[in-house]
């Protein structure tokens, strides 16, 4: 672990896009947390992720992305990746 370095992007992206985007960066897998936030760049949701989450587990996590993505029109994801 302590040769872990963490790694920061941000990805700017519409209300209809959201919820693709962040199953996307899951998916890439390496991802320590995602941060929505809007377009004032308050934080909306953080999502911790470890290892082991997976499936059912976000199934509630994607419904309230579902629901902020109906809110406003263009979000930042900012993603903290974990490299080796």
């Amino acid at each position: 672990m302590a040769d872990e370095k963490t790694r920061t992007e941000e990805f700017k992206v519409t209300g209809e896009l959201l919820l693709s985007k962040v199953k996307e960066i899951i998916n890439a897998g390496n991802v320590r947390r995602i941060t929505i936030k809007n377009e004032q760049g308050q934080a909306l949701l953080e999502i911790p992720l470890t290892i082991g989450v997976i499936g059912a587990v976000l199934l509630p996590v994607f419904a309230a992305i579902g629901a902020i993505a109906a809110l406003a029109l263009n979000y930042t994801i900012v993603v903290e990746r974990v490299e080796p």
